[in-house]
């Protein structure tokens, strides 16, 4: 078919769009009826058009090339590596590891796993550049690793050690991997607006990237002409389905914007896990409905490994039910739902693309006024960047308390008949530890601890 047909219509511009609008409105306001307010300070209208979009943005995700991943803490490696093996035959194509000691053995850990056609992902929970050099030496050039001091600091409220021995093993470390990783999903889980996630994320890597700047070797490494270093995003998708793919859309444009000005040649990889944030424990079965969602705005945000939640995480221990499931569900969507067909699929759609802009464009004069008082080290200090996550935080939960924010089987039209008390595995609620830290640390907390907690109580 060609396209002859569309010519015999005129084109209508979106100014006589909105004059036909408030004509059938019948003297009803547009703004008030029609216009969406939302938290992140964008006002979504009830329609996009080609006239209001100026220029290309150039973001290349290649959605179709994203990988299923399963997430595995290593408590025991040989099972671990047993777990690992049977994910993969069942359809993982990437296996995050993540290793809390340093006495776990590597050449243990991926007997019998082909790590040229799988790609690994190892997140460290502590720092040694002695045991980075031997992760190195296994994996070869197709996986990755996870280096975030400051992310630890920020989660924990202490460096490893201390701000020097972090920066001397740190540098140490990424002499080896050519990397270096942000915890953007501490952010969001713990209540940051997605402004606020794009923005602390930024000024999160400029840290990183002032600091490699004004050491000659890692300058070397991660601004000459071989683009043969990483930089790599954790990050956290919440059920906001259009914004949460604007997001990531707008983190690998900042990123862009930010490297371009050290001359950094390190690309960009994300890695995109469903939000623990909005994840309940009566009614636990919308999860995976969540969950789903959650994962097809990752895929169409263009990440590039995607690890999903299982429906049970925040209250079960690992079970082979719950990760299957979880599985299953993206290889639903790359497998029966094409997901994995159309390269850019977001791309042309006036309303994204509106929403990227938007989001990038208040995400940089946040960050801009985090550099222009100090940078992200001294926000993080002063406590700063702590008090505009809570401060965040509280709004949303206000409206989750008033249902306003609505968690079906939570807040809205729950099952009275739920019965969870004996089902509980883990403790899914904020664990207050007492203890001396040097900064105010960054919690993450979910919407329905506390109306879970009441309902707890109240069991028979």
């Amino acid at each position: 078919m060609s396209n002859k047909l569309f010519t015999e219509f005129e084109s209508v511009s979106s100014k006589a769009w909105k004059q036909k609008i408030q004509v059938d409105l019948k003297g009803a306001d547009y703004n008030e009826t029609l216009i969406w307010k939302t938290n992140e300070g964008i006002d979504v209208k009830p329609f996009y058009h080609s006239d209001e979009i100026e220029g290309d943005l150039a973001i290349q995700p290649a959605t179709s090339s994203w990988l299923i991943g399963q997430t595995i803490f290593v408590a025991n490696t040989k099972k671990s590596n047993a777990k690992a093996i049977d994910a993969i035959k069942r359809g993982a194509e990437s296996i995050v590891f993540i290793i809390p000691e340093d006495s776990i053995s590597i050449n243990d850990l991926l007997e019998n796993i082909d790590h040229s056609k799988i790609k690994l992902h190892f997140k460290l929970q502590f720092l040694s550049s002695n045991y980075t050099k031997q992760l190195v030496s296994k994996w070869g050039s197709n996986s990755t690793v996870s280096l975030d001091i400051i992310g630890n600091l920020a989660k924990d409220g202490n460096w490893f050690k201390n701000l020097k021995e972090d920066h001397i093993q740190f540098e140490a470390c990424i002499k080896y991997t050519k990397q270096f990783s942000i915890n953007t999903s501490l952010y969001q889980n713990a209540g940051a607006s997605i402004v606020q996630q794009l923005g602390y994320s930024l000024a999160h890597a400029n840290e990183y990237l002032n600091h490699i700047t004004n050491t000659e070797s890692l300058n070397s490494i991660f601004c000459s002409t071989s683009p043969a270093s990483k930089v790599i995003f954790n990050v956290s998708v919440g059920t906001n389905y259009f914004f949460e793919i604007a997001k990531l859309r707008a983190l690998r444009l900042l990123w862009n914007t930010l490297a371009l000005e050290y001359s950094c040649t390190a690309t960009c990889e994300i890695i995109a896990t469903p939000t623990k944030r909005n994840k309940t424990v009566y009614d636990y079965n919308t999860n995976m409905l969540r969950t789903t969602t959650e994962c097809m705005s990752a895929v169409l945000g263009g990440a590039n490994i995607i690890c999903n939640l299982p429906y049970d995480a925040i209250y079960h221990k690992d079970n082979e039910f719950g990760e299957r499931i979880s599985r299953n569900q993206l290889l639903v969507l790359k497998h029966e739902s094409y997901f994995d067909v159309v390269s850019n699929a977001s791309d042309g759609s006036y309303y994204i693309e509106s929403l990227t802009k938007q989001l990038a464009e208040k995400a940089l004069i946040l960050f801009k006024d985090i550099e222009k008082n100090g940078g992200f080290l001294k926000q993080l200090k002063e406590n700063t960047i702590q008090k505009k996550i809570k401060e965040s935080a509280k709004k949303e939960q206000e409206l989750f308390d008033e249902e306003k924010l609505i968690l079906l089987g939570t807040n809205k039209h729950p099952n009275k008949e739920d019965r969870m008390k004996n089902d509980i595995e883990l403790f899914p609620f904020v664990k207050i530890r007492p203890r001396k830290t040097l900064i105010e640390p960054i919690v993450e907390k979910r919407l329905a601890e506390k109306l879970e907690q009441d309902r707890l109580k109240t069991e028979h």
